[in-house]
């Protein structure tokens, strides 16, 4: 059973050590010690266009960016997928009352549902969890 929700924020800063805090480092221990961790699925996507992005702004090299991305594959990450009709009701729903995007709303759907806490620096999104009696994993 995964421990936390994880999102791609918190993941994309394991890539630029300027992104790096206690926090994040935390996290990533957990991981790499057995924590499982669950994501949406668009959590794939989302990784891949930061890289991507971060790429075309010269920050990462190609090499550098698919190393990154070949290590995710090694970590014990789950990808949950929510159906349309719960996408377009309750994520939506959640969406708008938090004011967040779609995207950011997945992850909370998903640790509302499954029970888990959240793993995010997104500040809105932390938030939001609060708000909804969704525990913020620490690092």
């Amino acid at each position: 059973m995964p421990d936390f929700v994880l999102d791609a924020s918190l993941t994309v800063a394991w890539c630029f050590e300027d992104e790096a805090t206690p926090f994040t480092e935390g996290v990533y221990d957990q991981i790499r010690a057995g924590a499982e961790s669950l994501v949406p699925a668009i959590w794939p996507s989302e990784v891949a266009n930061a890289l991507r992005t971060a790429e075309r702004r010269g920050r990462i090299t190609t090499t550098d960016a698919d190393a990154f991305l070949a290590m995710l594959l090694t970590l014990p990450v789950t990808v949950a997928v929510s159906s349309p009709e719960r996408t377009f009701a309750a994520i939506m729903a959640v969406a708008r009352a938090y004011q967040l995007t779609v995207y950011d709303a997945l992850y909370l759907d998903v640790a509302r549902q499954e029970g888990l806490p959240l793993a995010t620096l997104d500040q809105a999104l932390r938030d939001a969890a609060t708000s909804l009696g969704i525990p913020l994993v620490s690092g």
